[in-house]
């Protein structure tokens, strides 16, 4: 067990600076996603519902620009 914890300490001090910041942004997108995903589920407002469809293909789009 500590040798997957040091393991996992040492990959993150490997990254770039601007690998980190992505992983940072992928991360920030994933939970907005999951957010709207869990408001879609519960609203039943056709108007709000357009609303959270356009921003969960916003954040899609988001995310495929990072992969």
């Amino acid at each position: 067990m500590e040798t997957a914890e040091a393991s996992a300490v040492s990959n993150k001090k490997q990254l770039t600076p601007e690998e980190r910041e992505k992983s940072r942004r992928r991360e920030s997108l994933l939970l907005s996603r999951n957010r709207v995903l869990q408001d879609l589920e519960q609203s039943s407002n056709p108007r709000y519902r357009k609303i959270l469809s356009d921003a969960l293909a916003h954040l899609d789009a988001k995310l495929a620009e990072l992969d």
